[in-house]
């Protein structure tokens, strides 16, 4: 399998993601349980963290220290993921208003002088 970055590369064992987030393996296997994280699993079924992985439980060690449960922990966690697909396909628009825009300018200056009225409101009249 490829990945998008080096980020999203899975490297580390679960005793070792678990030592790095400062939490035990059996709550990293219900953090997993729950949705907040999927490891990757190799052939024998052993669960491989990335870093992404590793940041995504900082997180949610962080939401919990400041005191929200791990339902709010859900909540925050599947609204921050809608948030970031949001963001993308805000992006993708911006980029096509973008693309439209620079060929409507391209198009109107390839109209012969005197033609740059054509289409306007004002001779559709």
């Amino acid at each position: 399998m490829t990945y998008e970055n080096q980020d999203q590369e899975p490297a580390f064992v679960i005793s070792v993601a678990a030592r790095m987030v400062g939490l035990h393996a059996q709550t990293l296997r219900s953090y997993e349980r729950l949705g907040l994280v999927t490891p990757e699993r190799s052939r024998g079924n052993r669960r491989f963290y990335s870093r992404d992985d590793i940041e995504q439980l900082l997180h949610v060690k962080s939401l919990l220290d400041a005191g929200v449960n791990l339902a709010g922990v859900e909540m925050v966690m599947k609204a921050t993921e809608r948030i970031a697909k949001l963001q993308e396909q805000i992006q993708i628009l911006e980029d096509e208003v973008y693309r439209l825009r620079r060929g409507r300018q391209q198009f109107l200056l390839s109209q012969p002088a005197g033609d740059e009225k054509r289409g306007s409101k004002k001779n559709d009249e």
